[in-house]
């Protein structure tokens, strides 16, 4: 699988190339690659400003976004960390409120690169964490907020020492094949259940002394939440027990310490205000840095976040169906599913194009829609192996037709109806660059 974007930029390419060469060998996972590799540069994991980690199944990007824009509102300099990209690798580290530029992102990633060589062998990813944390360390900022990637207990972001504060995004079952692997090392107290291995996995990015921010979850997976933060010595702060939200024409947000009231975000789905509350639980729930309800609410008015239920724009594929509404979502697990349906069933029926990457649950997007969905258009999820149409065939009783893009796909549609692309996040970057609507 290539996980690496094409830049117009010589010197980057060149990185770029070196890193769409590197795999995970199999059989190899831990954490102790990425800690060698960190080393080498000198440790820069050590010294970066407050750190604001975050894991989940859905929403946690969602979540470090709102974090970013109500830590800028307040006026400070924040360093984020979210993946994938979706059109540009720069997309992932963002300095100090603005993408790395060519320059600095090339010679990071040379230096990642070259200290690797020429035994370690590291991951596309463990490369990627040992750039940002390089950039991260270099360039002053007053906070950071780093997203996990699959997981949180051996994900490479997960060798930083401490944080202000960690959080904890939707749990679900997603990326079997990784983190429901078999490990001997499994804690005692672990049972037997997909959920419960998702909770642990994620749960343990949990560090000593550092308030662990979650939302609800089921009473099994909120015990294996609770046991795995006790075993790293952090303390868990749940929705329902240690603060709660309610969301009537504006968020409701309470905690010991009193009662806020927030504005709802501009990113559409009901499942964005619960994303926004986590996000603001983390800032209560942590000293490092001082953000006002003011900024809190600045920050959630301003807050943009492409492919999550994104209304796109005027562009070269919205002009191939005029006068319709175009929604893009890099959706592609059953949560997704249902938040994603949600959301669409206050709004007219929609044509599904749909691109899914093979190792995900076919049924995941178009259960939930159900009759709601006008027609099934399946293309390609660009540059990976992808479901075919007879996969999507059992979980729709509507016919099932096959295009070689986006573009195809929209101008065989019908005259009316408006429209939902969706499946998998790099479907979603491709349609973002086709319609000429770059992440900046």
């Amino acid at each position: 699988m290539k996980d690496f974007a094409i830049s117009e930029n010589a010197a980057v390419q060149a990185q770029l190339d070196r890193l769409g060469a590197l795999s995970l060998p199999q059989g190899r996972l831990g954490l102790d690659t990425v800690r060698e590799l960190c080393a080498r540069l000198g440790n820069p994991q050590d010294r970066l400003p407050p750190v604001f980690h975050v894991a989940g199944t859905n929403g946690k990007g969602s979540t470090c976004t709102y974090l970013r824009f109500m830590l800028e509102a307040q006026g400070l300099r924040v360093h984020t960390a979210t993946k994938p990209h979706l059109v540009r690798y720069n997309e992932r580290i963002r300095l100090a409120g603005q993408l790395i530029d060519d320059a600095m992102l090339a010679d990071l990633l040379k230096e990642a690169l070259d200290a690797a060589e020429p035994d370690l062998s590291p991951s596309f990813f463990e490369v990627t964490t040992a750039a940002l944390f390089l950039a991260f360390a270099r360039v002053p900022a007053d906070a950071c907020v780093i997203e996990t990637g699959l997981g949180g207990r051996l994900d490479a972001t997960n060798i930083l020492p401490t944080a202000a504060c960690t959080g904890l995004a939707t749990l679900g079952v997603d990326h079997e094949a990784f983190l429901l692997s078999p490990d001997a090392g499994l804690p005692a107290f672990l049972p037997d259940d997909p959920l419960a291995r998702i909770a642990f996995e994620k749960a343990s990015i949990a560090k000593q002394g550092v308030p662990l921010v979650t939302l609800a979850y089921p009473a099994q997976a909120a015990q294996i939440v609770g046991e795995t933060a006790a075993m790293h010595g952090a303390k868990v702060v749940a929705r329902g027990v240690g603060w709660d939200a309610d969301v009537d024409g504006a968020i409701h947000y309470r905690d010991s310490t009193g009662t806020l009231i927030l504005p709802l975000p501009p990113l559409a789905g009901s499942h964005q205000a619960e994303n926004v509350a986590l996000a603001v639980a983390m800032l209560r729930h942590q000293g490092a840095v001082s953000v006002s309800t003011q900024a809190m609410a600045e920050g959630i008015r301003a807050t943009r976040w492409p492919a999550r239920l994104q209304r796109l724009g005027h562009g070269p594929l919205t002009a191939l169906v005029p006068g319709r509404t175009v929604w893009l979502d890099g959706g592609h697990n059953p949560d997704a599913g249902l938040a994603i349906a949600r959301h669409l069933s206050a709004q007219p029926p929609v044509h599904v194009i749909i691109g899914m990457l093979a190792t995900k649950d076919p049924g995941a997007i178009l259960a939930p829609l159900g009759d709601h969905a006008l027609s099934i258009s399946v293309v390609p999820a660009p540059g990976h192996d992808a479901h075919q149409p007879e996969d999507f065939a059992a979980h729709s009783a509507l016919p099932v037709r096959s295009f070689a893009d986006v573009a195809q796909a929209l101008a065989a549609l019908p005259a009316e109806g408006d429209v939902l692309i969706v499946g998998s996040l790099y479907l979603a970057g491709d349609v973002l660059a086709r319609n000429g609507e770059v992440p900046d």
